[in-house]
């Protein structure tokens, strides 16, 4: 078990989790504020501000906590904008790969920072951000053409990618005029080492543009609350590279799973056990709906109390209600046979996984439940409806 869920294991261990809904994720507020902790110790050790990153972990009943340790939330469209501002508060950022005509002028009264992905999105856009009735700072996001991502899915920099403009497409540095900033996100769940060679890549490619620039965005990616990551490193890339620039450079960062790791669960219930081969416990959670990293990545989501297939005593593999085949959790065992009505809790949970779920085949939500530490008490934010899957369908 690695490191985070092992963290999440400890602070349930005492956690009564047999009342609630099931499904259901359940985020810790302690670990939540660990994490937290840590985000706002890199703001004021290095002057960069740190976004959540509303992608990878938006949970609004959570929003007091984050709004008062983060400097704003960053957004993939006009959606989660108007999410960060209605409850996250703070500097709102938005980024799309090409912004449609309609969510721009949206945007425009919503967003303090706008990243543009090609030159000609910002040619087509500048003279109505200049006719805005607010100032927006924008932005383009850039492809420094370096990437240490093992998994090609989640490469921003793989040959023919379409996030961020290399420089051999730049063209005429006179096309930036009115930007005020650039935005380059290279990374998947990777430490301060690569960031720091990340950097020298994109100051070697579009260092000469810097002096004109107020903000430079250094993306996601970076696992700043994973246990051992070096955060020392982290803090002297940034310093660094503001001194390196006159110290005028305002940095950001827009991490989603950085806030989310190591901080929940997600709670299952054993519906049916049946045997093919081999024994199989059909769950009330989906791979397909509700762990969609499983089966992209591919990605083994670790249980409390269990191992590897063989490992121990008895061994199942995990499947869904979905009539999908591949619906598949994967293939675990346990000390003691399974039951019927038994609950699982799926360890490290929270991010990129409830926003990222589906009402496919009619499958339930998980409910939304917050644990905090300090009286025992449960917060169910959320509990999925019929409404749910019935106002996806028109």
């Amino acid at each position: 078990m690695d490191a985070l869920s092992a963290r999440v294991a400890e602070a349930f261990a005492q956690v009564d989790l047999a009342a609630l809904p099931s499904p259901a994720h359940v985020l810790h507020r302690g670990l939540l504020r660990e994490n937290l902790a840590v985000l706002d110790e890199v703001q004021r050790r290095s002057g960069a501000k740190v976004l959540l990153a509303l992608k990878g972990f938006a949970q609004v009943s959570e929003a007091p906590l984050i709004r008062a340790r983060l400097a704003g939330t960053t957004a993939s469209g006009i959606n989660e904008a108007l999410l960060g501002r209605e409850f996250f508060g703070g500097e709102v950022h938005a980024y799309s790969p090409a912004f449609k005509d309609e969510e721009l002028a949206l945007l425009l009264h919503h967003a303090h920072h706008l990243s543009f992905n090609s030159p000609g999105q910002w040619r087509r856009f500048r003279d109505q951000v200049r006719a805005a009735p607010r100032k927006v700072s924008c932005g383009l996001r850039v492809n420094p053409e370096h990437a240490e991502v093992e998994v090609e899915l989640y490469n921003p920099c793989a040959l023919g990618s379409r996030l961020g403009t290399p420089r051999s497409e730049l063209g005429d540095p006179r096309e930036l005029e009115g930007l005020e900033g650039l935005h380059f996100h290279t990374m998947c769940q990777q430490g301060a080492d690569v960031l720091e060679r990340t950097v020298a890549a994109f100051e070697a490619r579009f260092g000469d543009l810097l002096p004109r620039m107020r903000w430079v965005n250094f993306g996601g990616g970076h696992h700043i609350t994973r246990p051992g990551y070096d955060l020392d490193r982290l803090v002297r890339v940034i310093t660094s590279f503001r001194e390196r620039h006159g110290g005028k450079i305002q940095v950001y960062l827009e991490p989603g799973e950085a806030i989310a790791i190591g901080t929940g669960l997600l709670s299952a219930t054993v519906v049916d056990i049946v045997r093919n081969g081999m024994e199989i416990a059909i769950l009330d959670v989906s791979a397909t709906c509700h762990m969609p990293d499983t089966l992209e990545m591919p990605y083994r989501a670790e249980i409390a109390g269990a191992g590897r297939p063989g490992e121990k005593a008895h061994t199942y593999r995990l499947g869904s209600t979905t009539c999908l085949a591949g619906d598949v959790i994967g293939d675990y065992s346990f000390d003691q046979p399974l039951r019927v009505g038994q609950r699982l809790s799926f360890l490290d949970m929270s991010h990129y996984t409830f926003v990222k779920s589906t009402t496919f085949n009619g499958i339930p939500l998980p409910a939304l439940v917050s644990y905090e530490p300090a009286d025992g008490s449960f917060l169910v934010s959320r509990k999925s409806t019929y409404a749910d899957y019935r106002n996806r369908l028109g």
